[in-house]
């Protein structure tokens, strides 16, 4: 219980920074990111706050993936602790 309360608070917290990010970061900036080769050729022209959300999710995202993981595979099954024997 005490953990997700934790775990709560600290998302809070982190949308609050985003929160605060946005309202102060309200010009139009060009985002490249030539990896992608989208924004080779034409840079994303939008606001600030909104680049950040976006690379902020796909950070949250991306975590996510890799911290639940599919569930199946070699080593990727966990053992419910009891025995059937």
């Amino acid at each position: 219980m005490l953990k997700a309360v934790v775990k709560t608070i600290a998302l809070l917290a982190i949308l609050f920074v985003m929160l605060y990010v946005g309202m102060n970061n309200t010009h139009v900036i060009d985002f490249h990111f030539p990896v992608a080769g989208t924004t080779a050729q034409a840079p994303i022209h939008t606001s600030a706050a909104l680049i950040f959300f976006g690379v902020f999710a796909v950070g949250v995202l991306a975590g996510t993936i890799l911290a639940v993981g599919s569930g199946g595979g070699a080593g990727g099954k966990k053992s419910s602790g009891s025995k059937d024997k």
